[in-house]
């Protein structure tokens, strides 16, 4: 070692640093780099959106508790930074570096199935899972493998066989994930995934499926199982994007549920028909729109959008036009909720590593492969899900008492005021 690298090793602390003591050093100033990089992402990509205050919305708020993850040069203590969104729309940090469900559980059944939607063919599996499981990941060959997925593949069909006459719920997150997985069949399943909010607000997997291209057909058929295993209704609102077949089927299955467009898919939607020279003033114009206080000043904010960008920029307009009332469905219910009901949150941040992933998977997938590969991704994440804010409205809502403006109203009153007339 030369005097000068001698200095170096000397420098990490004051003193001298053994060699394994060296390597962890390194990977966690690697791995902690990494992070930051992907949270310096997040707020440059947030960075135009502000509170109705003029302040930043997305804004850093500490870090997650230290905790440690299973490197093959042992444990690793990382730190994971945090950010509050002032606006409420959900924005959350997910690295993908270190997911929460594989860094909270670092297990065999937590990681692989990450890694192989991550792009990592089976016969590399052992090696991609040594880095992240260390000793763990000895023995797994590609056959020990195959059996996991094959195991994957009876537990998402056991599940899809549950009975549901006893399920009730209040919400549900809908949509289609397109993870770029090549089948047997055909170059692009879609996963269509349906995440509820039962009566006691606790949140949990309603439906698996896959489908082609989300068609009406494709959710049809996934609704009408739901039905046949005793489903009886169902829930007083679903959330999701607008371009699905979805709600062509919803409307035939349980006409009775209304329908909120997810504003995040509508965001995108609308900012793509800009130039990018527009687009920090328009989202901070659109969130005026979610963020107001009563559907009246969501109508007046929705009509200062139009009279800004209709005649430069129609097909923005037009594309915020079309759902004007579906974008809005959620000033009548609980106004704690509505940060859950604006947005399809709880799908999205499951699978964002999965949106995000590589074209490195040269290999074909079956369907049962593909979809206990899903399932076993969303039994991991389910594990970190919280119940919904206020989850004590559900039962006025349950109960049949209306909501205007995200408060309860019985006769066209707030029951406050008539609790004290």
């Amino acid at each position: 070692m030369s005097k000068d690298t001698e200095k170096a090793v000397v420098g990490l602390s004051g003193v001298g640093l053994g060699l394994d003591e060296l390597v962890r050093h390194g990977a966690r100033q690697v791995i902690q780099q990494a992070i930051e990089a992907e949270l310096s992402e997040l707020m440059e990509r947030f960075a135009n959106v502000k509170t109705l205050q003029g302040q930043r919305a997305v804004v850093r708020n500490g870090y997650l508790p230290e905790r440690e993850v299973l490197t093959a040069a042992g444990p690793i203590a990382v730190k994971v930074p945090k950010v509050r969104d002032r606006s409420g729309s959900g924005v959350k940090f997910n690295s993908a570096i270190v997911p929460p469900y594989v860094r909270k559980s670092p297990r065999v059944s937590a990681a692989l199935p990450w890694l192989y939607l991550k792009g990592i063919s089976t016969g590399d599996m052992g090696e991609a899972l040594s880095v992240l499981l260390g000793d763990d990941a000895k023995g797994l060959s590609a056959n020990v493998v195959s059996r996991l997925k094959a195991q994957w593949a009876d537990e998402h069909v056991a599940w899809s066989r549950r009975d549901m006459s006893e399920s009730h719920y209040v919400y549900w997150w809908v949509d289609g994930i397109h993870t770029g997985l090549r089948s047997e069949n055909s170059d692009g399943q879609c996963l269509l995934v349906i995440i509820g909010v039962k009566p006691d607000g606790s949140k949990e997997r309603v439906a698996i499926g896959d489908g082609y291209r989300e068609t009406k057909a494709s959710w049809l058929e996934l609704l009408l199982d739901l039905k046949k295993r005793g489903l009886k209704a169902g829930p007083r609102l679903a959330v999701g994007d607008g371009a699905m077949g979805f709600w062509a089927a919803l409307e035939e299955v349980f006409p009775t549920t209304r329908g909120q467009r997810c504003w995040f898919h509508k965001m995108g939607n609308v900012l793509n028909a800009l130039p990018k020279s527009q687009q920090g003033k328009a989202k901070a114009d659109l969130q005026a729109i979610w963020m107001a206080a009563t559907r009246a000043d969501a109508y007046a904010a929705f009509d200062r959008f139009v009279s800004i960008y209709a005649a430069k920029y129609p097909k923005a307009s037009e594309t915020l036009k079309k759902d004007r009332e579906s974008l809005l469905a959620f000033y009548e219910f609980p106004a704690e909720h509505w940060q859950h009901l604006r947005t399809t949150n709880a799908i999205e941040s499951t699978f964002a590593t999965v949106r995000h992933r590589t074209t490195r998977t040269r290999n074909c997938v079956s369907r049962p492969t593909f979809l206990g590969l899903a399932f076993k991704l969303i039994e991991e994440a389910e594990k970190t899900w919280r119940r919904i804010n206020g989850p004590e409205k559900i039962k006025l809502l349950l109960e049949g008492v209306a909501f205007k403006d995200g408060e309860p109203v019985q006769d066209d009153r707030p029951v406050q005021q008539k609790l004290a007339a």
